[in-house]
């Protein structure tokens, strides 16, 4: 039977590849996938089968030819397929620990009796491999047992870091922490901190999205809301339940994925047949990077979608090196004849491996002009592992043999240990000129680019939009989302707070919060509370900050003020008035008789109730203060001090002339000037110990007008006097004001015609009503927002008020006759005192019996006395036409 010369000839290792060499590494690859229905394998991997094996054969080739690295030392390879199942390549590693098992040969025997003579096999002394970070784990578990270093050049499981449980397991490529912290400042970047992860079942799924879990509670930046698991043979529907799982949360939009790109590409179709394309804003991981399978007619729902991919570059040498492969130059691959009918879709004679196949191989095919081609993502790792490993040998051989030709004694058996010390030192770098280094975990530095599935003018296409080197560099402006809108879209929990307002966290997720605006006088003191202002101060408008309260006084132009000040304008002049008159008018009998002293005095005392405004309303200072303190009590004490010193003065001469004719003592005006001052000294006193207690200052009070809405609080500035001070200041003089009451309540009985005492009672009766209102207004207003206002009115109105009573009832009317009726201001016929007192006496009586009879009886009476008493018609004439004169020389 003719044999097809295009059919390679069956291997020594038909499940192996097998290159002799001084040094024999290990090869482990995902040659074919998982297979189905018990089968161990399944169909060809091309390129993460295929590429990444001819990486290592080729950086074999360019090591044993290079003369600097392993000069005289053959590099040679043993590489077995895994079948993308751990399983399975657990079982096809154990040929890489044969030569280390010892065999007992003792009962096995020949047919001819002799003893059997055993192959030796081949001595492995550092594996390539695996893809699979599950695969790795189960490999690595058997080769630390026999201290056979291994270096992968895909698995990326942070498991793999534990130095303690996978201690000769070392790779070229970050491990998944770094891509799970590369993920989480892309979230963070984003602005997403609310969203879901999706993890295929397996190592690689699990672990990434744990570490990305992990490290996101440790910054506590971003929340979980779900974290799904697709399962390893998921049922009919499955991918349709993630789906509606994830809308569960639909502020949620960020996924971030760690799953195969089978499992990518099923969830993409499954958002897509629920009309969910451009909601979610997809995080894939480096198994999603730049592959195109996941995106495959499924690019409008994947659009905009953020992926990872280890920082790579293509080798040009292995492009011209595995377009220049063919079935007559690479017959030591023998996995090639295969991935020549899947490349091509041809027929290698009656024992291809594509029975259906209706094209026949010629032989003549070639990579990337007959079929498509591109560099597979991990070559440039695979080489690198190699790569690694050569320098490790290179560097003991030159410790070990020091410059030995190949191999010495010494490394004759090569101790695994001592190599990956090697290993784990080795620095240089690799095959796209990136610096390869381990750490002492056996890990490479975190180095990825970061990609933006982007859909532009209708053609579709991964676009580097970053890289992570240790730390993010992202171009925003780089960035496209499907909504064609330029701002980012959002995957959050809840909005940010507005300023002036605090979050207040959703018990047990951080990322959720409800917004409270800090009232009152209340300011955002930091993103989560808010604080009471200082109590001179206020929150601003955007209360974020504290600033002054505004401080007010009583201006001059207010109508609080307008009113009391043309009060006590109109007061002046009227009193100003009055004293010109007087003075002017001095000697004459109307001045004379109202005690000129006395009269100056009582007006000096309006005067100042009239100026007491002034003060009152003035800017507070230091010496306004010290005015009001000397003026607030001053004005009335002259008044009233004054006026009970009249009032006693005409009680006591006419008590005195009921028992006696003689004159009662301290009736001249020297006297009731002494007096008078007396009783004024008490108040300037009591201003002294004022003084010198509690010297006169400013406050500013916060607390008078501290609304609720802190936009109208204003602090009012006075002077520091309290109620009690007030109180205690016009106490005295209130204290003489109802004294001088009392008296002229008990001379009201005298004649008008006599003396003043009925004026003053008038006078004291309407002051005595002016300050009962000013009491109830005055204190009932303690609480108003307008205090300050009404108190300083209502105090100083009560106190102009006051002083145009006493100037009204006991001035104006002298003042008029002065003015206009000069005739009836002349001298009367004096009298003696006794003739005075007895027909004021007797006047009195009459009055009494007058009240006391019934009026016919009276006037009978009264006729007989007059008829029969000539002395009392005569006592009667003067009391009709003697005015009592109480000023100086008016009793004889």
């Amino acid at each position: 039977m003719r044999t097809d010369p295009l059919v390679p000839p069956a291997p020594e290792y038909a499940h192996s590849i097998r290159l002799d060499g001084d040094i024999i590494l290990g090869g482990l690859f995902p040659v074919h996938a998982r297979g189905e229905r018990g089968a161990p394998c399944g169909e060809l991997k091309k390129e993460k089968g295929i590429h990444r094996l001819e990486a290592m054969l080729f950086a074999i080739d360019l090591i044993n030819k290079d003369p600097d690295l392993l000069p005289n030392v053959t590099l040679g390879a043993r590489i077995l397929d895994t079948c993308s199942r751990d399983t399975y390549a657990l079982e096809q590693s154990l040929t890489f620990v044969q030569a280390l098992i010892e065999r007992d040969s003792t009962d096995v025997r020949c047919t001819s009796g002799e003893q059997p003579i055993f192959a030796k096999p081949d001595k492995i002394i550092g594996v390539i491999g695996a893809a699979a970070s599950s695969v790795s784990i189960m490999v690595a578990n058997i080769l630390r047992l026999f201290k056979i270093p291994q270096i992968s050049y895909a698995s990326t499981a942070p498991e793999l870091s534990d130095n303690t449980r996978y201690d000769f397991f070392s790779r070229v490529v970050p491990p998944d922490s770094y891509q799970a912290q590369a993920m989480l400042d892309i979230v963070t970047a984003m602005g997403w901190n609310y969203v879901s992860t999706l993890a295929s079942e397996g190592n690689y799924g699990e672990s990434g999205v744990e570490a990305f879990v992990q490290i996101s509670r440790e910054s506590g930046g971003v929340c979980i809301a779900q974290s799904l698991k697709i399962p390893r043979e998921p049922r009919l529907g499955e991918f349709d339940k993630i789906i509606l799982r994830l809308l569960e949360t639909p502020h949620a939009r960020a996924i971030v994925m760690f799953a195969n790109e089978d499992d990518i590409r099923r969830v993409l179709d499954a958002a897509k047949r629920n009309n969910q394309t451009g909601h979610f804003l997809w995080v894939g991981s480096d198994s999603w990077g730049s592959k195109i399978s996941p995106v495959v007619q499924q690019e409008s729902v994947a659009e905009g979608a953020i992926t990872i991919l280890p920082k790579r570059a293509s080798i040009e040498a292995f492009d011209r090196y595995f377009k220049s492969r063919s079935l007559s130059n690479n017959r030591r691959n023998v996995w090639f004849a295969e991935f020549w009918e899947e490349n091509f879709g041809c027929k290698l004679g009656m024992h291809g491996k594509r029975p259906g196949s209706p094209k026949k191989c010629t032989g003549l095919e070639k990579v990337g002009r007959d079929s498509t081609y591109e560099q597979e993502g991990k070559v440039q790792f695979v080489m690198d592992a190699v790569y690694a490993m050569a320098h490790a040998l290179h560097r003991m051989h030159r410790d070990l043999c020091s410059g030995y030709p190949g191999l010495c004694p010494r490394m004759s058996n090569i101790d695994g240990k001592e190599l990956l010390g090697y290993i784990r030192n080795v620095s240089f770098n690799g095959s796209a000129k990136t610096l390869v280094v381990f750490n002492e975990n056996g890990d490479a530095p975190g180095r990825y680019d970061i990609y933006q599935y982007q859909i532009t003018n209708g053609s579709a296409e991964y676009r580097i939009i970053g890289h992570w080197t240790d730390q993010l560099h992202l171009n925003m402006n780089a960035m496209q989302w499907a909504s064609r809108d330029s701002s980012m879209p959002a995957s959050v929990c809840s909005l940010p707070c507005q300023t002036g307002e605090r979050k207040k966290v959703v018990k047990g997720v951080p990322c959720c919060w409800h917004c409270e605006r800090c009232e009152g006088y209340h300011y955002q003191a930091s993103e989560f509370t808010c604080q009471l202002c200082p109590y001179e101060q206020r929150p601003d408008q955007n209360r974020t900050s504290c600033q002054p309260i505004p401080i007010i006084k009583l201006e001059w132009h207010s109508p609080w003020a307008v009113v009391p000040v043309f009060i006590a304008i109109l007061g002046i002049l009227a009193t100003t008035f009055v004293v010109v008159t007087f003075v002017r008018y001095n000697d004459t009998p109307i001045v004379r008789a109202s005690g000129r002293e006395m009269s100056y005095v009582l007006l000096t005392g309006i005067f100042l109730c009239y100026v007491t405004t002034f003060p009152m309303i003035a800017e507070p200072g230091v010496a306004v203060c010290s005015f009001r303190r000397i003026f607030l009590g001053l004005g009335m004490c002259f008044s009233y001090a004054a006026l009970l010193t009249k009032t006693n003065r005409i009680h006591r001469i006419f008590e005195q002339g009921k028992q006696s004719v003689a004159a009662p003592r301290f009736i001249s005006p020297a006297s009731q000037l002494v007096i008078t001052f007396s009783l004024i000294s008490v108040q300037l006193m009591g201003v002294f110990v004022w003084f010198v207690a509690d010297p006169p200052h400013t406050v500013v009070d916060y607390g008078e007008q501290r609304t609720q809405d802190p936009e109208n609080a204003r602090g009012v500035l006075k002077c520091d006097i309290s109620d009690l001070s007030l109180i205690c200041s016009l106490g005295y003089s209130i204290l003489l004001m109802v004294t001088c009451t009392v008296y002229a309540i008990k001379t009201r009985g005298v004649p008008e015609t006599f003396n003043e005492a009925k004026p003053i009672g008038f006078t004291m009766y309407t002051t005595c009503i002016i300050w009962l209102a000013f009491i109830p207004i005055f204190f009932g207003t303690a609480q108003s927002a307008e205090r300050m206002y009404i108190q300083t009115t209502t105090l100083t109105v009560s106190l102009s008020l006051s002083a145009s009573v006493s100037l009204g009832m006991l001035y104006m009317p002298k003042v008029y006759i002065i003015i206009l009726h000069p005739e009836q201001n002349v001298p009367k016929r004096k009298r003696s005192f006794k003739a005075i007192v007895t027909a004021a006496t007797m006047t009195n009586k009459l009055s009494q019996l007058a009240s006391e009879r019934p009026n016919g009886e009276v006037k009978t009476e009264l006729c007989e006395s007059v008829d029969n008493s000539s002395e009392y018609r005569h006592l009667l004439y003067q009391a009709q036409f003697v005015n009592v004169n109480v000023g100086r020389g008016s009793m004889t």
